[in-house]
């Protein structure tokens, strides 16, 4: 098995690519162990000294390192743990993936949602990250960020400058995008 790693435009995270599918429907993140229960992966990445975050979405693992450890020493050992993992045979996560509550759904909600479909989630899953919408409420799209992108130094320019002014350009509707902290 080889595993490619890229950097992100977050210095603390790396995204980890096996070459097979780590989640075939929706994502998961787990910023903490104790929150992680679910995911055999996700606890055997938890074991690992200096590991803060994980974050899984069809073809990647992100792993975010807390500010006292460096990729040097962790990333041999994420690496290793994510092949020992898919050598185990277990699941990457056990159950159905959580289904997002929505509410109705406008047509100005679902033209929304298919541009962040279709237009923006390819690319934050490029940098490591993935952004859930959350609600439309009087101008305002809520969306939560996720993987590489929570945290990330340039996810506020990402948020304001390149996903603000789609949705407005396509959504005249939109007033403005707020990053949602869950």
């Amino acid at each position: 098995m080889f595993i490619q790693t890229e950097q992100t435009p977050n210095p603390a995270t790396i995204k980890f690519i096996p070459g097979q599918v780590v989640m075939a429907q929706g994502s998961a993140e787990f910023r903490e162990a104790d929150k992680a229960e679910r995911s055999p992966l996700a606890m055997r990445l938890f074991r690992i000294d200096g590991v803060s975050s994980v974050f899984l979405a069809s073809d990647f693992v992100s792993v975010t390192r807390d500010d006292d450890s460096d990729w040097s020493f962790l990333k041999p050992q994420v690496l290793a743990a994510i092949m020992e993992h898919y050598l185990s045979g277990l699941p990457v996560i056990e159950g159905a993936p959580e289904e997002i509550d929505y509410g109705i759904q406008s047509e100005l909600v679902l033209q929304i949602r298919e541009l962040l479909d279709t237009r923006i989630r390819p690319a934050v899953a490029r940098d490591g990250g993935d952004i859930d919408f959350v609600k439309f409420e009087d101008g305002v799209v809520w969306l939560h960020m996720k993987g590489a992108c929570a945290g990330c130094p340039s996810s506020t320019a990402t948020l304001k400058h390149g996903i603000e002014s789609m949705l407005k350009h396509y959504v005249p509707e939109v007033k403005s995008v707020e990053q949602y902290a869950a």
